[in-house]
C-alpha cells in the first residue's frame, strides 16, 4: 500500500512545535479488537450515501466526546466520504496515533489490516479548497493529487498555508475542542517523518491495533463516531391492513 504522508511541506515546521516526550503515568494497555471486521467495512464501493447537506458527527474517545460539524456545500467528495465511514462503524477503535503538540492530530487508519487494504484502492477525488485550514478544523490526509481515504488530521493550529497544497477541510469541531487538545502526544511525530519518534504509519497500516496496543498504549481511541444530527429516521411502520367488513348472509 502507498503509505498517506500527509503535509510533506512545512513537515520540518511541525517538528520544530513538537514538545518533548512526557513521561506519562501509566496506564493499562486498552485491548486490541478480538472479533474480526464486520462485512461492511471491508466493501468500500457499498458506502456511496449522500450526505445531509449538514450533519454533526459526535465522536466518544478514550478522554471524552467531541463534535464534528460537516456542511457538504464545503467539500462534497469529502463530506460524502466521512459520513459513509461514520455509518458504518469505521471509527470504532480507530487510534489518534499521531499526535503533535500545537499542530495537529491524525487519525483513520482501521484496527484491522485487512480493512486498511480494502480502503487503500478506494480514493476519492479532491475537492476544491472552500475553507481555511484554521485550528479546529478536520481535513483529509493525502499523500499527493487525488489519495484522499480514510485518513484525517484536525488542526490545532492555523496551518493554513496547507490550503495551497489542495488539503480542502470538510468541517471543524463545534464542541469538544478542548478533549481533542488532551489527547496523548508524548509520542510525538510519527516514525516515517525526520526525528519522528512516534508509531510507524506504515506498520499501523500492516498490523493494525495490534502494533499501536503493544508498542505505544499510551494513545487515545475513538470509542464510537454516530451522526447526531439529522438524527436518523425510524423506517415507517407497515399500515395494517383494515379488517374487510363483516357480511350477514340472507
Amino acid at each position: 500500500m502507498r503509505a498517506l504522508l500527509p503535509l510533506l511541506i512545512g513537515a520540518a515546521t511541525l517538528l520544530a512545535q513538537t514538545p518533548p516526550a512526557a513521561k506519562a503515568p501509566t496506564k493499562a494497555p486498552a485491548k486490541s479488537p478480538a472479533a474480526g471486521p464486520s462485512a461492511r467495512l471491508l466493501h468500500p464501493a457499498l458506502a456511496k450515501a449522500k450526505a445531509p447537506d449538514l450533519f454533526r458527527v459526535k465522536f466518544t474517545t478514550t478522554k471524552g466526546d467531541f463534535v464534528v460539524e460537516v456542511s457538504r456545500d464545503s467539500a462534497p467528495l469529502g463530506a460524502d466520504r466521512f459520513y459513509n465511514l461514520v455509518r458504518i462503524g469505521f471509527f470504532t477503535n480507530v487510534s489518534f496515533y499521531r499526535v503533535i503538540g500545537g499542530a495537529l492530530i491524525q487519525f483513520g487508519l482501521s484496527p484491522f489490516p485487512a480493512v486498511s487494504k480494502a480502503w487503500s484502492t478506494a480514493p476519492i477525488h479532491d475537492d476544491p479548497v472552500k475553507l481555511h485550514n484554521v485550528a479546529g478544523t478536520i481535513t483529509f490526509a493525502m499523500g499527493g493529487p487525488n489519495t484522499r481515504t480514510t485518513q484525517f488530521f484536525i488542526n490545532l493550529a492555523d496551518n493554513t498555508p496547507y490550503d495551497n497544497d489542495g488539503f480542502a477541510p470538510i468541517g471543524k469541531v463545534t464542541e469538544g475542542m478542548d478533549v481533542v487538545k488532551t489527547l496523548y502526544s508524548g509520542y510525538g511525530e510519527m516514525a516515517e517523518q525526520p526525528g519522528g519518534r512516534g508509531p510507524s504509519q506504515q506498520r499501523t497500516t500492516n498490523e493494525g491495533k495490534a502494533y499501536l496496543d503493544k508498542d505505544f498504549p499510551l494513545l487515545d481511541s475513538v470509542k464510537s463516531a454516530t451522526v447526531i444530527f439529522p438524527e436518523p429516521v425510524a423506517p415507517a411502520a407497515t399500515a395494517k391492513k383494515a379488517p374487510a367488513p363483516a357480511t350477514t348472509k340472507k
